[in-house]
């Protein structure tokens, strides 16, 4: 009997003093794993090249996706030209930061060389009033990109660093789609006033906008809103309406993510045929409702850049 209370008092005891260990080393662990976070991040800090902004460049906007075909590139170009119908007094300029599959050159209906400044800077092909730079025109047009990380860096770099932009209100960039390499440079060089991610409404398409988003979210840069690409199509010979990628799924995602949605564009013929042109909406039909959705985007973008920096 004095055995069996001895051995069960034992055993409350030896598990009481577990308990208090296993506490105290919880504690001890919390402490060490939040002062090595904290350690690891002013490591990072250290290692990371310091943000420079672009000279006469007062705001940078960039342009994304979490994968291809969604009409990113469209996006950006039609968002850069409706920035400037909005407000004509505004300097909007557009950078191709898209090093393997340059799109700008065909979109903004643009051939040839830049020419260099007296200051050795390379000086940006313009149409509509819009400045563009790309690799597109640094490399023939159906001459593959076959480059290794190092050289992609040092590509973005020289597209950041080496062109004369003059005085600009607005830098519209459309990045690559994903969440690598490239994408962590721009952040990690220029400072960036916001990111504008555009979605269709597919489910597949929103899974890897969302990892943009938290990509734009770690490297602290403001995710404007995302833009619902392709959201609906209406016959041309009935008017009727079909959601073919889906209806309502970015502005679900925005809700989400607790960011704003900033508007849909239809998936509509006239947008592609016009840049397949080289002549964006905005530009070649200004009274459509396609053009007046992407102006309604660029108004909200720029509504949200006030926010942001206020």
């Amino acid at each position: 009997m004095f055995r069996s209370k001895s051995i069960s008092k034992f055993v409350n005891l030896t598990g009481l003093a577990f308990i208090v260990i296993s506490q105290t080393q919880t504690k001890l662990f919390s402490v060490d794993s939040k002062a090595l976070q904290e350690r690891q991040r002013q490591q990072m800090a250290r290692g990371l090249p310091k943000q420079k902004p672009i000279p006469g460049v007062k705001q940078v906007i960039v342009v994304a996706s979490g994968k291809g075909g969604v009409g990113k590139s469209t996006t950006a170009v039609n968002l850069a030209l409706g920035l400037m119908a909005n407000d004509m007094s505004k300097s909007v300029g557009l950078l191709d930061a898209d090093v393997f599959g340059p799109s700008i050159p065909k979109l903004m209906n643009l051939k040839g060389n830049p020419e260099l400044s007296d200051n050795n800077r390379m000086i940006p092909l313009t149409n509509y009033g819009v400045p563009c730079m790309s690799m597109g025109f640094l490399v023939d047009d159906v001459a593959p990109i076959v480059w290794r990380g190092l050289m992609v860096m040092s590509a973005i770099e020289k597209l950041l660093r080496q062109v004369d932009w003059g005085s600009l209100d607005y830098l519209v960039v459309d990045m690559p789609p994903g969440t690598g390499d490239v994408q962590l440079s721009i952040t990690q060089n220029i400072p960036i006033a916001g990111a504008v991610i555009v979605s269709t409404p597919q489910d597949i398409a929103l899974l890897d906008a969302r990892r943009g988003a938290e990509m734009f979210k770690k490297v602290n840069v403001p995710v404007l809103g995302l833009v619902q690409n392709m959201s609906v199509f209406q016959c041309p010979k009935c008017n009727h309406e079909t959601h073919i990628f889906g209806s309502d799924g970015a502005r679900q995602l925005a809700d989400t993510l607790g960011v704003t949605f900033l508007g849909d564009i239809p998936l509509h013929i006239t947008i592609r045929e016009t840049s397949d042109r080289g002549q964006p909406v905005v530009i070649s039909s200004p009274n459509s409702p396609e053009a007046a959705a992407y102006r309604k985007v660029a108004s909200a973008v720029v509504q949200k850049l006030q926010k942001v920096s206020s």
